[in-house]
Order: structure tokens, then sequence, then C-alpha cells
């Protein structure tokens, strides 16, 4: 065999080995994804009661990129210690209707 066909070859077969088993760098991407959103739900956990949780769910299915930057603001506001208390859903409504985040 030519050399083209054999590396031709090899090429075919590492990209079925890795279809097959999936690449090790996008596991340890999707671990480092799952790690950061498990951190971002125990904070606003912490910092949400449930009525304003089911308000950001809400909000989330019509305004996704709204909600991320409720929940970012929310984060943030956590980490400085800035926040008295758990958010209740009009808390939620208030800051979601700010636009200053």
């Amino acid at each position: 065999m030519a050399e083209e066909e054999l590396e031709a070859l090899r090429k075919q077969r590492l990209a079925e080995l890795q279809a097959k088993h999936g690449d090790p760098g996008d596991a340890a991407q999707q671990e480092a994804k799952h790690r950061e959103a498990e951190m971002r739900n125990s904070i606003l956990a912490q910092v949400l009661d449930q009525s304003a949780r089911a308000r950001l769910s809400n909000l989330a299915l019509v305004k996704p990129e709204k909600t991320k930057g409720v929940e970012n603001y929310l984060i943030q506001m956590a980490r400085y210690g800035q926040l008295n208390g758990k958010f209740n859903r009009r808390k939620v409504m208030d800051s979601d209707e700010d636009d200053d985040y």
C-alpha cells in the first residue's frame, strides 16, 4: 500500500475510535461545565426561595438571555455579600425589570 492510503486508513480509524469512545478533551470540558452548573445552582438555591426559583424558571422559557443576566447578577451579589436574606418572587420580578445588571 502506498503511504497516502495508509495515512487515510489511520485517520479513518482514529475518527471511528473517537466517535465511539468520545474525545478525552471533550469529556473534561463537559465535566467542567457540569461543575459550573452545579455551583450556580447551589448559589441560587441559597439566595432564592421556591417562588423566586419558579419565577426564574418561567422567565427562562421566554427570555433565556435575560434569565442568565438576572442569575449572574444574583450570583455576583451573593459572592460579594450584598444580599440580605433570600430573594422572593417579588424581588426577582423587580430585578427582572431592572436593566442595570
